[in-house]
């Protein structure tokens, strides 16, 4: 595994980090706590250490938090996420910074998550959603120093709203924030524009989620594929999309003359050729996942010419809505 510096933090972690929304059984069917566990010890075995949970994403915390207090010896760097207290995704205009992370609540979300997980601190604490009009307003930034002053948040992030990566720069400008969480993959290069360059600029670390869009760029998202009812990709991968998402792929696969299931490696490839980044995300719910993908940190980014190709397959859509 080779490590990336978390932007100007002095933290140092594993370039392939660990998503842990799919373990807590609150959007995806399918996991089960004892393969979760099995998944998460092997990646850690295997030198993952970065964790990526949240408040809203079911037992995630709790088996996170089991799984890490297990592994004594080994530093494993958490980091989880404060919900907005009008429970909006993602921020809209004209919401107020009091409306959605007053200090109180802020304060009252990271203390239930250390209780659920059983940890004394957490390395990162992000808001779940954002916006730049916050900037200045609302008490959250002193709740955040106070908190880094008790000592339970060692670094402060945002997870910036879905395919709006402009809209956290005032606040990576601003000084006010460690790290910034956001979607950047071979369909959405957005991010590279104008939110990357500022990250590097100001040392800000770049925590990147999304690098498979939700499955899309796995290979395994054909015309006609169905989900289980409750898994929110029934609605992401709704009516047409798979098939839509099947030929983008497809026209990536030609383009770059690899085989259809090297699609995966060469988007995780993509992403951790960015040097702006210091870990991505993938969700991995089995050791079979965590074996493949943390494979992947050897250290071989993706060729001038792969990036130039892939530089022609943005594909501006939001699945989300």
């Amino acid at each position: 595994m080779r490590y990336r510096e978390l932007g100007r933090s002095g933290m140092s972690v594993s370039e392939i980090g660990y998503g842990a929304w799919g373990i807590g059984a609150s959007g995806w069917v399918g996991a089960t706590e004892d393969e979760s566990v099995r998944a998460l010890h092997r990646a850690v075995d295997l030198g993952v250490n970065f964790i990526d949970t949240a408040r809203g994403y079911g037992e995630s915390e709790r088996i996170v938090g089991r799984v890490v207090r297990e592994r004594t010896g080994d530093e494993v760097l958490v980091a989880t996420k404060v919900p907005p207290m009008n429970r909006i995704w993602p921020a809209p205009d004209g919401i107020d910074a009091a409306e959605a992370f007053p200090g109180a609540h802020i304060r009252e979300s990271v203390e239930t998550s250390l209780r659920v997980s059983g940890l004394d601190h957490f390395d990162v604490v992000q808001f779940h959603v954002w916006s730049d009009e916050w900037v200045g307003r609302g008490d959250w930034l002193q709740t955040v120093e106070e908190l880094k002053k008790e000592g339970k948040i060692r670094l402060f992030g945002v997870s910036i709203n879905d395919h709006q990566p402009d809209n956290a720069l005032a606040l990576v400008r601003s000084g006010a924030v460690d790290t910034v969480q956001v979607i950047y993959n071979i369909f959405d290069q957005a991010p590279a524009d104008a939110l990357l360059p500022a990250c590097e600029e100001h040392g800000i670390g770049v925590i990147v989620r999304v690098a498979l869009d939700e499955g899309g760029l796995t290979g395994r998202i054909t015309a006609g594929a169905t989900f289980p009812e409750g898994d929110f990709r029934a609605r992401y991968f709704r009516d047409d999309r798979p098939a839509q998402v099947e030929r983008k792929v497809a026209a990536i696969v030609a383009d770059l003359g690899i085989a259809p299931d090297e699609i995966a490696e060469n988007a995780l490839r993509f992403v951790l050729s960015s040097p702006a980044v210091s870990t991505v995300i993938p969700g991995m719910r089995t050791v079979r996942n965590v074996e493949r993908n943390t494979a992947l940190s050897d250290g071989r980014p993706l060729t001038a010419d792969q990036l130039a190709v892939l530089a022609g397959h943005r594909w501006q859509r939001n699945f989300y809505g």
